[in-house]
């Protein structure tokens, strides 16, 4: 007999290989088996959707922020010019 590490109640069954997921009668969290003799669980990872989203960026924001600060160099050596009677 095996327990769920959340709220302790009793999860009958027999599972085939550690890594299996389950989710416990009594209180619906996600488990994962990671052990079989005895049948011991963790709380299983989340999959969370949004990780796809937040690893891809636009490269060409990083791209137009250079351009930006080149833009800004040479209005400053453009003053400078002025200043210096050039």
């Amino acid at each position: 007999m095996s327990y769920c590490p959340e709220c302790e109640a009793e999860i009958d069954g027999e599972f085939d290989e550690v890594g299996d997921l389950v989710s416990c009668p009594e209180c619906g969290v996600d488990l994962e088996v990671t052990s079989l003799d005895p049948v011991e669980f963790d709380l299983a990872p989340i999959a969370d959707d949004d990780d796809d989203e937040e690893d891809e960026f636009d490269l060409d924001d990083k791209d137009d922020e250079e351009e930006d600060w080149e833009e800004d160099d040479d209005e400053v050596e453009e003053d400078e010019d002025k200043e210096n009677g050039y």
